[in-house]
């Protein structure tokens, strides 16, 4: 009697431990397919793809056993969009990772059916979706948009750089998400106290040094570098490079641009959203659909502050900031 007890105990004890593993367990022998729009080049992706390939991998998705990608990027020729997402539904991709805007943009256009995860700065005042709740009918994702995000960059840039009046803003006049940022500035310099000079650039090639030589004709006190993946896909190093020749403190966005020599970012981390992405993909391939998983907005923002750059610039960082910080880079 006492060894059938036991015997019972261990049974269901064992039923316990497995039942979670069971439940995350992938089809045996199905291999999905995930494609992955980009408007960037390759090299700009891997960082991106690594961090999803892990976020899979936390829930039970190995590339090359039960998960395969296939991965298309436009190189910046944003005009090769259209045919790209339209090649990812003849392979019957069974979910689409768009990158950016432009990306879920494309992939609507090419397919009502094939579930989307997108990451985008604005999707609701994109149009990507109709809202966050109950986002479309195949588009699901993250969103990087805070509506009071710009003005706080603002006030953290009148606070490092005394006396702060003129405000130059970098912005990517063909990029959905920077346009809406940019209106946002617009809305909120007033109450900030500053007056925004535009320096709106367009296309893969934007000419950046004609933008900053507008210093000689319009002095600004600082440089607010709005969202883009024209800036972050092939630019990020020679934007910094320009900031630092012209001796101009800047906020940028995200913290790839303050890594890579610049003075400050604020706001989510790509890493975060990135991974979060993962999530949802492994949502939609256990059966879940992309109308019923709500888009996912930043809930933690983080201050990184590079002091060589501020000292480059002769820039003494407030000690009520430094303590803000999550990051300071020496």
């Amino acid at each position: 009697m006492r060894r059938s007890t036991v015997g019972c105990i261990v049974t269901l004890t064992l039923s316990i431990l497995m039942a979670p593993l069971a439940a995350d367990a992938q089809p045996a022998g199905k291999v999905h397919r995930i494609g992955v729009l980009d408007v960037g080049a390759a090299a700009n992706t891997a960082g991106f793809l690594e961090v999803v390939r892990q976020g899979l991998r936390e829930h039970g998705w190995v590339e090359g056993q039960n998960i395969v990608f296939e991965s298309r990027w436009t190189e910046r020729d944003y005009a090769r969009l259209a045919d790209l997402a339209a090649e990812l539904v003849r392979l019957k991709v069974d979910v689409i990772v768009a990158r950016t805007t432009r990306a879920a943009r494309a992939a609507q256009q090419a397919t009502q059916t094939i579930p989307i995860v997108m990451t985008s700065g604005d999707p609701v005042g994109t149009g990507v979706v109709s809202g966050l709740a109950r986002p479309a009918e195949n588009v699901t994702g993250v969103s990087g948009f805070q509506p009071d995000l710009v003005g706080k960059r603002l006030e953290l840039l009148k606070e490092l750089v005394p006396g702060l009046t003129r405000v130059a803003v970098l912005w990517d006049a063909e990029g959905p998400a920077s346009v809406l940022e940019f209106q946002e500035a617009k809305a909120v310099a007033p109450g900030v106290g500053v007056q925004l000079h535009s320096w709106e650039v367009r296309g893969p090639q934007p000419d950046l040094e004609g933008v900053f030589q507008a210093t000689a004709t319009g002095p600004v006190g600082a440089v607010l570098i709005l969202g883009s993946s024209l800036f972050t896909g092939g630019h990020l190093q020679r934007i910094v490079e320009l900031v630092v020749q012209h001796r101009l403190p800047a906020m940028y966005n995200p913290r790839g641009f303050v890594t890579a020599g610049g003075l400050i970012t604020y706001g989510p981390t790509l890493t975060d959203s990135n991974r979060r992405m993962a999530y949802y993909v492994d949502r939609i391939l256990k059966g879940a659909k992309p109308a019923e998983l709500p888009v996912e907005q930043p809930t933690r923002f983080y201050l990184t502050i590079n002091l060589k750059s501020a000292r480059v610039l002769g820039l003494t960082i407030p000690p009520h900031i430094l303590v803000l910080a999550d990051e300071v880079i020496q």
